[in-house]
Parts: structure tokens; sequence; C-alpha cells
């Protein structure tokens, strides 16, 4: 399982490290994240130009079990699971990403 586990994280995309990271970042703070907000700050930092996109990282990392999805339509809330948060400190720990500012957590300090 760990080699499995080790060969989805080694294909996530930057934007997918920037979702973990806001996500567990926004959980941090106590405030909801949701779809809106990450292509928002997806768009700001250059990993994306469409909703689409923002949508499908995140049915990506859904679908990995790296994070949780309640709610409906643009105010799907998104939660870090056990798994994303394993996944969020091996991608910290070989540093291939680098951490981007989230418009939507710095605007709510």
């Amino acid at each position: 399982m760990k080699e499995l586990f080790e060969k989805q994280v080694s294909q996530l995309k930057e934007a997918h490290f920037l979702i973990l990271y806001w996500t567990a970042k926004a959980e941090e703070k106590n405030a909801k994240y949701n779809i809106t907000n990450i292509f928002d700050d997806l768009k700001y930092s250059g990993a994306t130009r469409t909703k689409q996109s923002a949508v499908s990282f995140v049915e990506s990392l859904s679908a990995l079990c790296f994070v949780d999805v309640t709610g409906e339509g643009n105010r799907k809330h998104l939660y870090i699971s056990p798994f994303g948060a394993k996944a969020l400190e091996y991608l910290l720990s070989e540093s291939k990403f680098k951490i981007k500012k989230s418009m939507f957590l710095e605007g709510s300090k």
C-alpha cells in the first residue's frame, strides 16, 4: 500500500498541492473553504484560469480520499482527510512545490 500511496502522491500537480495546503490551513483557522474560494485562489496563484479545472482538481483529490467534500454546488466545503494530511506532509518534505498565499485565507485573519 505504501508504494501505491507514493505513486498516487507523485502524480499530483501544483494545484493539488495548493488545495491540500489551503484546505489544511483553513481548518486550522476554523474557516470553511469551498470550491469558489479554491477557484479564486488557484486563479490568483496562476495555477488555472477556469473553474472547470479547479473542480477537476478537487474531484481527483476526492477520488483519492485526500479530501472530503460536503454541501452542494459552489458551496461545497472541503476538509482534509487523514490520507490528505499524510499526502501533504509527504509533498512538503519533498519540497516539490512552493507554498503560495491564499487570497481567501489572507483576508480572513
